[in-house]
């Protein structure tokens, strides 16, 4: 056997590597901050001391006003150092013991790792001597069967197939949390006082390992929308656009400690957290979802469990838009519009969302929007495809002006800071600001309350930086560990599983429905291939019908109509006066509908 290192071996070498050097860094720069803090309480110190030397010195009946203000200011500027030491202290502690804990967890893996090369290695040798057997034994028929006008054994080769015995190593590495989450904390209180709720499924079908090279099917599609490209579902995970973005929901909670809130901008922190953590649930997951059929919808109803109904509904097929709706028992109502713009640009995919999203809480009558960040998919080309989120989303309150202003910093290999770093601002109407928020989009928010701020020195690019001096930092929303074994069910995580579980009573257009879908799920992927083009064509041919249809109806000197006059269900497209924009609202009667079994206005799109 050859004593080269495999590939795979490498590849976990150079990414565990690399992760050590950037923890390095990154310690490495808490520790300059402590540096640069111990060098200020020095400096600050001594010149409290020094007057308050020089006062004690001070005649009686001198003017020490002047004197006074000075100790003032000097014990202000000393206190305002110490407090960012203590700061750094507890940042720089915080890193260390998550990242011993990570190093652990890192080691650990790496012995389990050696223990399966090692059983592998047993495997193959066994494989190897057997195979050395049944090749002496073939040898030997061979000779005696010489003539017999049986294929080459040359013939027999060409047709077989070997495949690496590796398994393939873990991608990332899950790190338990100490503390229990605050949603989850919620969730089972509130599990406690309802009766009995239907068990949702844990697991889905594992994926299946058929190989194929994205490259070679999106090498002719550079500059082409997304939606525009035909995708075989290969690339997939089992799940259509519209569940994808139910998925926003999966911190629920957060909205219902907003509609709990008394103070506004204590409020939009909450809100502005939630839609961070929208984004948790992208940090692995590489799969496209289902291109929606026009008309397709999907519900999800948690009413019981969780207090809120959501409903999504394919309304647009180009450009590809889907609305969706939900309200909650708790007092907030949630309603977005998202249209995606998105090129293939060779080594990366961009994806940027158009579209409003919109919040409303029944008690405050606050009113809150926002639009989503760019997703961009990198290695397109080779190597392993990874997601990042960046830009920015400015965030407004139209009742009472306050706005709140949230930066997504794009992943640098070359950063000594925080990777998918979000950092945020909440200021009132008048710019005066009250919140700062800081964390990361796929695992925790923290927010802190602003006791005084105060322009700092130059920083890069000659500019000046604002000092915000706050209370203690609090935690508001950390994401929820992935289910065991997620890396072999696309890394969904548990809310997702549930998603496409077969459910009763749901519309006849529910993804759940979805004969391609479900056979995807079901791992016969040929087979969902071929029914995914039997549906597109068969959407190809009701649009046609309907285009035809329209331009009889516009040859009609009373009627003008689009080409497209395709209406969606159970949205209505309005101009919204509030935010000024122009979206699909929530019409009412599905859940009527579902209530009494009555589905005979869907269309029939599967």
């Amino acid at each position: 056997m050859s004593s080269n290192t495999h590939p795979y071996c490498e590849q976990i070498k150079v990414g565990k590597s690399s992760e050590i050097q950037s923890a390095l860094r990154t310690l490495s720069s808490k520790a300059e901050d402590l540096s640069t803090c111990n060098d200020l309480i020095v400096k600050h110190g001594s010149a409290l001391q020094r007057s308050l030397f020089e006062l004690e010195e001070m005649d009686a009946g001198a003017d020490m006003g002047d004197k006074f203000r000075q100790v003032t200011e000097r014990a202000t500027l000393f206190r305002i150092t110490s407090n960012a030491m203590i700061n750094a202290c507890q940042d720089f502690l915080s890193l260390a013991h998550s990242h011993s804990k990570r190093w652990q967890k890192a080691l650990q893996t790496e012995r389990d790792q050696r223990i399966r090369l090692e059983e592998t290695l047993e495997q193959l040798a066994k494989q190897h001597n057997n195979l050395e057997r049944a090749f002496r034994g073939a040898t030997v028929l061979a000779s005696s069967c010489r003539g017999s006008g049986n294929r080459d054994a040359s013939d027999e080769e060409d047709d077989s197939e070997f495949f690496d015995a590796m398994e393939d190593p873990a991608e990332f590495i899950t790190v338990p949390f100490d503390e229990v989450s605050l949603a989850s904390n919620s969730e089972s209180t509130r599990s406690l006082e309802l009766e009995p709720v239907r068990q949702r499924r844990t697991r889905i079908p594992d994926k299946p390992n058929y190989y194929l090279n994205l490259w070679s099917i999106m090498k002719n599609c550079i500059g082409k929308e997304l939606s525009k490209i035909p995708m075989p579902v290969n690339f997939s995970e089992p799940i259509s656009m519209l569940q994808r973005l139910s998925e926003d929901l999966e911190y629920y909670d957060l909205l219902d400690k907003g509609a709990k809130c008394q103070n506004s901008l204590e409020q939009m922190c909450y809100v502005a957290a939630f839609t961070v953590s929208s984004y948790s649930t992208t940090v692995h997951r590489t799969g496209k979802p289902f291109n929606p059929l026009l008309g397709e919808t999907f519900e999800l109803d948690r009413l019981r469990e969780c207090g809120y109904r959501s409903l999504c509904e394919q309304v647009s097929h180009h450009p590809p838009a889907a609305a969706h709706h939900a309200f909650s028992e708790k007092g907030w109502l949630l309603r977005q519009e998202i249209t995606l713009a998105s090129k293939f640009r060779g080594k990366y995919l961009s994806i940027t969302p158009l579209g409003a999203i919109e919040c409303i809480f029944d008690k405050s009558n606050n009113r809150y929007s926002w639009k989503k960040v760019t997703t961009t998919i990198h290695n397109i080309i080779f190597g392993k495809l990874w997601i990042d989120q960046s830009g920015e989303i400015d965030m407004v309150n139209h009742k009472t002006g306050d706005h709140c202003h949230l930066k997504f910093a794009p992943y640098s290999h070359f950063s000594r800071d925080v990777q998918r770093k979000v950092t945020g601002v909440v200021t009132d109407k008048d710019g005066k600001a009250h919140y700062v928020l800081s964390g990361t989009w796929d695992e925790k928010m923290e927010f802190s309350r602003i006791m005084q701020s105060s322009k700092g020195e130059n920083g890069t690019e000659g500019r000046q930086k604002t000092v915000y001096q706050t209370l203690k930092a609090k935690e508001i929303w950390r994401k929820n560990p992935l289910p065991e074994g997620a890396e072999n069910m696309y890394y969904f995580s548990s809310l997702a599983l549930t998603l496409n579980e077969p459910e009763e009573g749901v519309a006849p257009t529910d993804s759940r429905r979805r004969p391609d879908q479900r056979l995807m799920e079901d791992g016969q992927w040929d087979e969902a291939n071929a029914e995914k083009q039997r549906l597109e064509e068969k959407q190809r041919m009701v649009r046609r019908e309907r285009e035809r249809e329209a331009v009889i109806a516009a040859s009609s000197p009373e009627e003008g109509t689009h080409q497209d006059n395709h209406q969606a269900l159970w949205f209505e497209k309005i101009n919204d006066p509030v935010s000024k924009e122009t979206l699909h609202v929530y019409k009412g009667g599905y859940w009527e509908a579902k209530d009494h079994g009555t589905w005979d206005m869907c269309p029939d799109i599967f």
